[in-house]
């Protein structure tokens, strides 16, 4: 008996839908102290270079490493595997999913309950004098006329809702990392929260909270997230880079920029270097050996 083999488009499809819904199942929601005055609107916020300068992923990574989370070792090997199979381009469906698993592998054996303590503390060493304020006074503005805010990234779900929950805003979606009775695996569900999975999980939370999409904004600084945007009927490019500035300018969606001289350029060269959450983990991995040379 044979088997069709499932075309890797149609797996990856189907990872942004699992990823997405299971972001939007993991989003909190604190109604008891977040009653919307416009329940049907809402406002979607990217965050890194859109809330927060820099990457997310980088300052938690340095964090944990600080606190021997992990070692230089772990943080290479995941790196290592992920650019391995893009250069090679293999296809065998085990390599591929051994190469999207290894983002977050180096969690492996360590607690739900480890990653949130100490994402807590990272927010107030690294993360909390990054917030954009420009972008904060947005958010801001949306709940201020009483519509809910969520945060969705690429980031894992345990440091966007300590985000989310710093900042006041009503929860978050992010890249959810398999956990097995509290300890995790090392293994997503489904895939990064990243591209065509953010526009999941945003509609897969729209259906479940009953939001109208053409009456809802999203915010973002990448063309990666295209698909979020084009979702809503109010898209906002912040700190964009070249090719969602010339899309927005196209499309006449308004365009913030809080980045100013070499802020801009620095901010630029992260983006860079965190378009995946691997890519962002070498550049960790870097800076981190860096600084012990």
């Amino acid at each position: 008996m044979t088997h069709k083999r499932r075309s890797p488009r149609l797996d990856l499809k189907l990872r942004s839908q699992l990823a997405g819904e299971a972001a939007a199942a993991s989003a909190e929601v604190e109604t008891a102290l977040n009653v919307p005055g416009d329940p049907t609107a809402a406002a979607f916020f990217d965050v890194d270079n859109t809330v927060m300068q820099g990457a997310s992923i980088f300052h938690l990574a340095k964090g944990l490493y600080r606190r021997k989370f992990f070692t230089t070792r772990d943080i290479l090997g995941a790196a290592y595997k992920q650019a391995y199979f893009r250069i090679a381009g293999v296809e065998d469906p085990e390599h591929v999913a051994e190469a999207r698993n290894s983002a977050l592998s180096f969690i492996a054996g360590h607690t739900v309950t480890e990653l949130e303590e100490f994402g807590e503390e990272i927010f107030d060493e690294s993360m909390a004098h990054k917030i954009w304020p420009g972008t904060r006074a947005l958010a801001q503005l949306h709940l201020d006329q009483g519509q809910r805010v969520w945060l969705v990234t690429a980031a894992p779900i345990e440091i966007a809702n300590i985000i989310a929950r710093r900042l006041g805003l009503t929860g978050a979606m992010g890249t959810v990392a398999e956990h097995v009775d509290g300890v995790y695996t090392g293994q997503l569900v489904g895939d990064m929260l990243h591209g065509p999975a953010k526009a999941e999980a945003i509609k897969a939370l729209a259906s479940r909270e009953n939001l109208d999409l053409s009456r809802c904004s999203a915010y973002s600084d990448s063309s990666n997230d295209l698909p979020m945007l084009s979702l809503v009927g109010d898209p906002v490019a912040i700190n964009p880079d070249s090719k969602l500035r010339a899309h927005a300018r196209a499309q006449g969606w308004r365009i913030r920029d809080y980045r100013t001289g070499r802020k801009a350029a620095r901010a630029g060269l992260v983006v860079g270097a965190a378009a995946g959450a691997v890519s962002g983990a070498a550049a960790a991995a870097a800076a981190l050996r860096r600084s012990r040379s």
